[in-house]
């Protein structure tokens, strides 16, 4: 068993993010968020996983052990109480039987897309409306595609938007595989072109299969390591590409122990680029009833 977690003294008002940014799709951003979430719960805090990735394509329907009202139930063009977001959420259990919540979509797989807000602020003030005081984005789209496109485009990256939410400490997952690395290094590059924070990024190598890593990847970690705040690997589990997070209990000690020590390393970056303990995070203005059509004055919407 993975040595029990230290409670943590988390400040009043305190809030963190964290986007989990993917290197490219499928490099395992879904499993190091839950896995940061489910840490985080067994050391005390309050956390959720926001799920921005189209329903069809995510696990965490699927991952979900008490489903919620789903995010249909918040829609952007109404406002939110505390109580309404944190009925839509979905309850999850750590290894330590801690609880902690995802937003995710919940509709049947024949029903229409629910249109999902693209600016990453919209989330942040959902949960800030929620009360979580770990917001974990699992976010949709591959970190250097996003970058590139968006810069020919001469708009600011979705990326870039999360990386500049208040308190955030971006997540860049990749693949333990030599592609993997390469598609690490294009992501660094245009993190770098895009101005985007990478001394307070930790990287999360993930190990997909039971063999010896590669060269490239002992290569390419090596040279990476001294520009960001941390590195750290995910070891190989079976039980997570056969169960996903929907058994905790099941996986190995030492995944348990590897997200512990991304938990410190995520509230280390934190603290050595805030102060610790970590100031109080902004707290969205209250949102106004919706205003008759007769008045054309825009109303602010979380989701």
């Amino acid at each position: 068993m993975a040595k029990k977690p230290e409670l943590i003294a988390w400040p009043e008002r305190a809030r963190l993010t964290v986007p989990v940014l993917g290197a490219v799709g499928g490099s395992g951003r879904s499993t190091v968020a839950g896995l940061l979430a489910a840490s985080a719960a067994d050391a005390g805090l309050y956390p959720v996983v926001l799920d921005t990735c189209a329903r069809l394509s995510s696990p965490w329907p699927r991952w979900a052990g008490e489903p919620g009202g789903g995010l249909r139930t918040v829609p952007a063009e109404s406002p939110s109480t505390q109580s309404r977001v944190q009925a839509a959420a979905s309850l999850c259990l750590s290894s330590g039987g801690r609880s902690w919540h995802v937003l995710t979509d919940h509709q049947d797989w024949s029903a229409p897309p629910l249109v999902l807000p693209e600016d990453p602020w919209a989330w942040y003030q959902l949960a800030a409306i929620g009360g979580w005081d770990l917001v974990v984005a699992d976010t949709a789209r591959p970190a250097a595609d996003d970058v590139v496109r968006s810069r020919s485009e001469g708009r600011t990256s979705v990326t870039a938007g999360w990386c500049g939410l208040p308190y955030a400490v971006p997540l860049l997952v990749a693949d333990a595989s030599a592609d993997g690395m390469h598609a690490l290094e294009g992501a660094v590059m245009a993190a770098v072109a895009e101005g985007l924070p990478l001394g307070r990024t930790v990287v999360v190598v993930v190990r997909s299969a039971d063999r010896s890593v590669p060269a490239a990847v002992k290569a390419a970690t090596t040279m990476l390591a001294p520009r960001v705040s941390a590195l750290l690997e995910l070891p190989f589990d079976g039980g997570l590409p056969a169960l996903g997070l929907t058994v905790p209990e099941r996986l190995r000690s030492r995944t348990w122990r590897a997200a512990q020590q991304l938990l410190k390393a995520v509230l280390d970056s934190a603290c050595s680029a805030w102060g610790d303990p970590l100031p109080a995070a902004p707290v969205p203005a209250p949102l106004e009833p919706l205003p008759t059509p007769a008045i054309s004055e825009e109303v602010p919407s979380c989701v």
